[in-house]
């Protein structure tokens, strides 16, 4: 792998989280407002915490299992818990958790992005099979240049082994990447492993202690392009 650059290098490609990103996690359930009640938004925050819950918990436990599995493992804790196990419900949340809409920012910052003259692409929790169906649904594939999915090290983020995938794929230093997140732990991670990182802080997410920090925050994807670009000079 290559080693580490300095900061002072301009960056060379731009990285992107997927889910909470670019693609709108909470999107099923909102579609699904009608049939889930008053409970439909912490439903949804709940099988999003629990999701991440059982990728670091696999983690730890070195019992990788992908994605898709991790989701509806997630799905049914949550369910049952809301009363809902056995509902029909969680068969058409997990069928629209394959086609995410892309957040209304996504296309226009990949394009500026890539018109700025940085190389795309996403670095993932996400299987392949559902990045590739998110990226299609959305119609974000002439947009990137790679799609990397956690499951060629079958760890899940903030492993180190994660971040490794983007300069080993796109053939630069961490240091010439700049990696654009939503999630603060995530941002965390991949400062940590030498990424010129931009938080996309849509969640309004208290800054994060773990030794750490993004070079640049923006509160949506249109001010994080502003902030790749001027990372490419």
């Amino acid at each position: 792998m290559p080693g580490t650059a300095t900061k002072t290098q301009p960056v060379k490609a731009c990285v992107f989280d997927a889910y909470g990103t670019l693609f709108d996690v909470h999107a099923p359930a909102q579609a699904l407002a009608s049939e889930l009640g008053e409970r439909g938004g912490a439903i949804s925050a709940q099988w999003r915490a629990k999701q991440l819950e059982y990728t670091w918990l696999r983690s730890l436990m070195g019992r990788y299992a992908d994605f898709a599995q991790v989701t509806a493992d997630a799905l049914d804790v949550v369910l049952e818990a809301n009363g809902l196990g056995g509902s029909p419900v969680r068969e058409r949340l997990l069928s629209l958790y394959t086609s995410l809409a892309a957040y209304p920012d996504a296309v226009a910052c990949l394009e500026a992005v890539k018109a700025a003259g940085a190389r795309t692409g996403i670095l993932s929790n996400g299987s392949p099979s559902m990045l590739a169906a998110a990226v299609a649904s959305a119609k974000l594939g002439l947009l990137l240049d790679y799609i990397l999915s956690v499951d060629t090290a079958r760890i899940y983020k903030p492993s180190p082994e994660v971040y490794k995938l983007a300069p080993n794929a796109f053939g630069v230093e961490p240091g010439q990447i700049a990696f654009v997140s939503a999630n603060g732990w995530d941002c965390a991670g991949a400062a940590a492993s030498g990424f010129r990182v931009i938080h996309v802080n849509r969640f309004n997410q208290a800054e994060e202690r773990l030794g750490s920090a993004p070079e640049a925050r923006a509160a949506n994807l249109t001010e994080a392009a502003e902030a790749v670009k001027r990372m490419l000079y």
